[in-house]
């Protein structure tokens, strides 16, 4: 059974090895880490999985950024990600832990659209999907198809845009 606890509470190195482990060394190329750079991921959404004895085994993050729209307009968003299973322990629950354990730490009135780089067929459960996001853009190598969202009001997503950090103190209200 899983214990999960806030991903503070966690050496940041043992993190760092677990994100090594599931990701490879050379995950930082990745363009998820682009469009999160230079930002600090939120600590009340994200959280740890510990095993039965108490070993690190999994981890998620969620992330402030934004997507830029065609006119410069930044639109907040959440990243979700990584979630990061040990290899030699996926397929026991622990991703699906975490991910029920971040989505449901989001306040629902409160909500911002939801973005990852992952497999639609896995990260549907959840209820994201592609179709919203055919015009949006990363810093980096991406499959379009892998670009998911999730969002309770779909109409109030761009159709087009970067995706980017959020920059504080950028006015992101909509006139």
């Amino acid at each position: 059974m899983a214990t999960l606890v806030p991903l503070s509470a966690i050496d940041p190195s043992m993190v760092e090895a677990l994100l090594d482990a599931a990701f490879g060394p050379d995950r930082h190329a990745r363009t998820a880490y682009r469009i999160r750079e230079d930002m600090e991921w939120l600590q009340p959404l994200s959280f740890a999985a510990l095993d039965d004895e108490e070993y690190l085994v999994g981890s998620i993050q969620l992330w402030p950024i934004a997507l830029t729209d065609t006119q410069g307009r930044p639109h907040p968003m959440l990243m979700v990600g990584p979630v990061a299973v040990m290899p030699d322990r996926q397929g026991e629950g622990f991703g699906k832990a975490l991910m029920s354990a971040s989505l449901g730490a989001i306040t629902p009135d409160a909500a911002l659209p939801q973005v990852l780089i992952g497999d639609e067929a896995y990260y549907s459960q959840w209820g994201f999907g592609a179709k919203h996001t055919g015009g949006w853009h990363c810093p980096g190598p991406f499959d379009q198809g892998r670009l998911l969202v999730r969002c309770s009001n779909p109409a109030i997503l761009p159709s087009a845009g970067m995706l980017g950090p959020w920059c504080v103190g950028v006015e992101t209200t909509n006139n």
